[in-house]
């Protein structure tokens, strides 16, 4: 699909950076500025934002100018008191309209919502297909809960089934060391991205995760709080960019 080439570069990666949390999540004070925040990220060179309907409407300006990937699910937030799911809350045409060259939704397998989940993602890849949009599929086993536990063998399961499902793009955790995260890029015949994961004090560690991930065939990353709710949101794309795009060592960067 020709939008791809504005989420995947030349080289085959991407750093992306993910803004879609204020859908579910309590996320202010970090993201009180969200303009500001997004023109530290997007002056950096970042290749992509992954972000929500409301985000992408209100600050297209910011954005025009580098790839866009629109959440089309959503329903549940922090306020929810039992389990729920991920519903599909917008349509391919309405991701269109606002400029999108890519979309994501959950896929939650393992999950009492198994099959809605798995429904929702097939009806976005077909839809994407008529529109030549690309689907990024988040591929949780288990979702954002314990169980099944997120190691090598479900994760590897849960980016096959994705790719079976037709998504152009499969992004989960990662699960180290990297012989053992080569089994889930092995698994997968898309483009497999790690997610950035909780706020943590400790970007070196993280960076390390990026690095093994990278070498043995990560296509690259997709890191929301530890960017945006980072003193330094353009500094940390900075060195995202240098890691995956100019393969620069973990042990080499500083912020």
């Amino acid at each position: 699909m020709r939008r791809l080439g504005r989420i995947i570069k030349g080289d085959g990666k991407t750093v992306i950076v993910a803004m879609d949390h204020g859908q579910s999540l309590a996320v202010n004070p970090a993201l009180d500025d969200t303009g500001a925040i997004l023109e530290k990220i997007v002056a950096a060179g970042v290749d992509a934002v992954l972000v929500t309907y409301g985000i992408a409407c209100k600050y297209a300006d910011i954005l025009q100018d580098v790839g866009l990937i629109v959440r089309l699910d959503g329903g549940g937030s922090k306020f929810t008191t039992k389990d729920t799911y991920y519903r599909t809350m917008y349509s391919i045409e309405d991701a269109l309209r606002i400029g999108a060259d890519a979309v994501v939704c959950m896929g939650f397998p393992g999950t009492a919502y198994e099959h809605e989940h798995m429904e929702n993602l097939a009806r976005a890849i077909a839809d994407g297909q008529k529109w030549g949009v690309p689907v990024v599929a988040e591929m949780l086993p288990g979702g954002f809960g314990p169980e099944p536990p997120k190691n090598v063998e479900n994760i590897a399961l849960a980016a096959r089934i994705g790719c079976e499902y037709g998504s152009s793009i499969i992004k989960t955790n990662y699960v180290g060391p990297r012989e053992e995260f080569k089994k889930i890029v092995d698994a997968a015949f898309q483009p497999v991205i790690i997610l950035g994961g909780e706020k943590t004090a400790d970007l070196p560690s993280l960076f390390v995760c990026i690095e093994e991930a990278l070498s043995v065939g990560a296509a690259g990353v997709a890191i929301g709080r530890n960017v945006w709710n980072h003193p330094e949101p353009g500094k940390v794309t900075t060195a995202l960019l240098d890691m995956v795009h100019n393969g620069k060592n973990a042990a080499d960067i500083t912020i």
